[in-house]
């Protein structure tokens, strides 16, 4: 796992459009404190990124990238909460590896911040759906790659989804991108 795709709990990485800059351990607050106001309804606990290319910056070197990866909690049925962070990458010569680089991103954080939220939780954890949205579809250039990036987030004991149920990565990941 890249160290510069994890942020240590301390440092503001994350924004919030009710709640602002944040560290990690805010975002893992808020969630818990969003799950708890109602610990028999049922969630979702969404993690999605999307990237867009930096403007003016292709160099011999490839792409350059803004990679912004949301974690949205969703009550079924009353709304949800969303935080999000952005990391700049370079080097991307494709749109295989733009997805790649967004799938991977979405993954490492994954495996630090569930157990971070799981820890908070206490054992007291309500009952959530754990998904990870990919920006890939059915139509257009990424289809022939479904399979690839969805065997890497199965293969790692997360659900995967797709265009048009990706959007946490392909619609809240996006705007702020």
């Amino acid at each position: 796992m890249d160290s510069s795709e994890i942020t240590s709990p301390g440092m503001v990485a994350f924004q919030s459009l009710t709640y602002g800059s944040l560290k990690m351990e805010d975002v893992i607050f808020y969630i818990k404190a969003f799950l708890e106001e109602m610990p028999d309804a049922s969630y979702s606990l969404i993690i999605g990124t999307d990237s867009h290319e930096r403007s003016g910056n292709v160099g011999k070197n490839g792409r350059n990238l803004n990679l912004v990866t949301a974690i949205l909690v969703h009550r079924k049925g009353f709304g949800g909460r969303y935080f999000w962070r952005r990391k700049e990458k370079s080097n991307i010569h494709s749109l295989r590896e733009k997805i790649y680089a967004e799938t991977m991103m979405s993954l490492n954080f994954a495996f630090t911040f569930v157990p971070l939220l799981k820890r908070s939780l206490n054992g007291k954890a309500p009952n959530y759906n754990l998904e990870i949205h990919i920006d890939v579809g059915e139509h257009g250039d990424t289809r022939d790659m479904i399979k690839e990036v969805v065997g890497m987030v199965t293969g790692n004991g997360f659900v995967a989804k797709t265009k048009p149920e990706a959007f946490g990565a392909s619609s809240v990941a996006d705007k702020h991108a």
